[in-house]
């Protein structure tokens, strides 16, 4: 069996007693020299404090957290060690990271493991460092209770909400380019001006009138009941006597909650009598923020199931049914261990991609309990079930259950004429219903409130029933493909100032109207205007691509820039390099399908494109540049 030989330099980061050495971390954005992806790279090496103990004792403890691990044949220490560090990457989540690879040194291993978020990253390497050394030492290490830590990390970061992550897998797995512009808080998918940009389900070409109405719940509900949809009937109260005077009108059972308000906190339905209404007002009062003057909707009580209906672009994409979370009583546990059982379950998780969140004790879930003549510390008949709540609110445990398929076609077209009214990409409609595969005409269907940026993992992963992809619904409606979010891109491995400045000019005599970005280590421009470089060379290329107009984008890339930084973007349209080194044969790889390269070598040139090879003898050195002029003008 091959091995690492020790390092023969004084240990960098490993500890007196430690076999394993990591040091060089570098973490890249986007492709990078070692793999095409953005990654956390980092050299391997062993000590000389003693020898490890052999691979297949290190596989023994590992293959009982991942046992398929122990299927695979590993020749080095840094093979196994990459892999494990690949598989936990994944969080025990399902994250779609999962390219790593390895590059042998003569006193080293350069190790790449695809990563998304670098400060998770690194913690997981840091995991399964002290995983490998615990084993050495025939040690104890808590791995399961570290790996819960690194989920809430990544669950912490900008990556980590359920619905922007969905959304970045589902445009990663397209091909559809993504990054987060730190500056503005917002993901960009595409580039240039074929760009959207926006937070969870929210994106600027969205009405910003229209998502404000959305939030005025009082406004709104006449407006649909304006246009003869089926709203609860009720009013807008400012006091608890005001609430007392709307009761008389409608009669009891009643829904309270806020006007100003999101995700079912401070809603309380089902109330029936004054004592549950003067508990529900207060919480509802609560719930509203500081800078909003207190105002309540009191509302006639619907008998029936809580569903949400989905809109993507004004058509119908799913359908869910919402319920409120509960426990099944075991005859001898209370219902707060019944809880704290039920929040182990792997499916509570809350994480990006788990169906079901934790279920949340607080005071509403203790006065629902006391209605019933129960508290967290009663216990419960064996197989009788407790609703914890009156709201079937998913973010505090509630159960989701697709319903798709099952709605009547009524209500599709009452979902869709509602989402028609809003120029919104995506419309949540909340509605209640005794049954939702009969026709709203028939009466017991209500709409409780619409929702401007509705989540969306309680479609794509509900706790009960199929999946609905409604990623894809929405990435569909800004990119019919990843060819569609892209523009041109030319990319050099070296380009002077002067040449890029000529460049630019020679394109837009043939194209006035269009927009080029250009950037090499000597300057950036939009057009003919020279703007700041900045010192972080990446962050020019993002600045270009963030353009909403731009058509083009020239970029040079060279050795030393690609090793230190990587690229920001994924394929190039026309790849021109110019004596390039090993390294910089790399912005071949990642070339797009029908692109062309020009490869120019001393005096030779080769130019590929579709399939077909054309070489060329130069007589002057300046000849390439009217070369690859010529060929760029065939393309664009």
């Amino acid at each position: 069996m091959v091995q690492e030989q020790s390092t023969d330099v004084v240990r960098i980061n490993a500890r007196r007693t430690d076999v394993f050495d990591i040091f060089n971390f570098r973490y890249y954005i986007g492709p990078n020299p070692y793999l095409d992806t953005g990654a956390l790279v980092f050299d391997f090496a062993l000590t000389e404090y003693r020898d490890p103990l052999p691979i297949e004792d290190y596989i023994a403890v590992i293959s009982d957290f991942y046992p398929h691990l122990a299927e695979q044949t590993y020749q080095l220490y840094a093979d196994l060690f990459a892999r494990v560090v690949s598989e936990v990457g994944k969080l025990d989540i399902g994250l779609h990271l999962h390219l790593w690879s390895i590059k042998p040194y003569h006193s080293y291993v350069r190790i790449s493991i695809q990563a998304l978020h670098e400060r998770t990253a690194r913690a997981v390497v840091y995991l399964v460092w002290d995983w490998f050394e615990s084993i050495t030492q025939d040690e104890y290490f808590p791995f399961e209770e570290r790996l819960i830590k690194l989920q809430n990390k990544f669950r912490e970061s900008v990556y980590g909400g359920p619905t922007v992550y969905a959304l970045w897998q589902t445009a990663y797995q397209q091909g559809i380019p993504t990054f987060y512009l730190w500056e503005e808080g917002l993901m960009q998918y595409g580039y240039g001006k074929k760009q959207v940009r926006g937070v969870a389900t929210s994106f600027d070409i969205d009405s910003h009138l229209d998502s404000e109405f959305t939030t005025r719940k009082d406004d709104c509900k006449e407006f649909l009941e304006r246009l003869g949809f089926p709203v609860p009937k009720g009013d807008i109260v400012v006091s608890e006597t005001e609430a007392l005077d709307v009761v008389r009108e409608i009669g009891y059972p009643v829904a309270i909650k806020p006007v100003a308000g999101h995700k079912g906190i401070g809603v309380t339905p089902n109330v029936h009598n004054s004592r549950e209404l003067k508990s529900a007002y207060d919480l509802a009062v609560l719930a509203i923020p500081e800078d909003e003057s207190i105002r309540v909707i009191v509302e006639k009580s619907i008998r029936g199931t809580d569903f949400r209906l989905l809109c993507v672009n004004g058509k119908f994409v799913a359908a869910t049914e919402r319920r409120p979370p509960s426990v099944v009583g075991n005859g001898y546990s209370t219902i707060r261990e019944l809880i704290r059982r039920e929040n182990r379950k792997s499916e509570r998780r809350d994480t990006p991609t788990s169906p079901m969140s934790k279920i949340v004790i607080d005071e509403a879930m203790e006065l629902y309990l006391d209605a019933q003549r129960l508290d967290l510390d009663s216990i419960i008949d064996r197989d009788r079930t407790i609703y914890l709540s009156k709201v079937a609110n998913i973010s505090s445990g509630g159960i989701s259950i697709n319903a798709t398929n099952k709605i009547h076609p009524d209500n599709i077209i009452l979902a869709q004429d509602i989402a028609q009214h809003f120029r919104l990409t995506c419309l949540g409609i909340d509605v209640i219903a005794k049954n939702i595969s009969q026709s709203w005409q028939a009466g017991n269907f209500a709409i409780l409130e619409i929702n401007a940026a509705p989540g969306i993992l309680m479609h794509l992963n509900p706790a009960i029933g199929a999946s609905v992809d409604v990623p894809a619904h929405i990435l569909a409606t800004f990119f019919q493909s990843a060819q569609d979010a892209k523009i041109p891109i030319i990319t050099f491995n070296k380009i002077t100032f002067t040449a890029l400045q000529a460049l630019i000019d020679h394109i837009l005599l043939k194209h006035p109207q269009w927009k080029i970005g250009a950037v090499c280590r000597e300057g950036i421009f939009v057009n003919r205007s020279e703007k700041v470089l900045s010192q972080d060379y990446n962050q020019n290329i993002q600045t270009l691509l963030r353009h909403p107009q731009l058509d083009l984008l020239i970029a040079e890339y060279s050795e030393d820039i690609l090793e230190q930084e990587g690229m920001v973007y994924q394929g190039s349209n026309i790849v021109v390099l110019d004596n390039p080194t090993e390294m910089e044969i790399i912005l071949l790889r990642d070339a797009i399908d029908g692109s062309m390269a020009m490869i120019k070598k001393n005096n030779n040139v080769s130019i590929q494109h579709k399939g077909l090879i054309e070489d060329l003898i130069l007589e002057l050195e300046t000849d390439f540049f009217n070369v690859y002029l010529q060929k760029i003008d065939s393309i664009l």
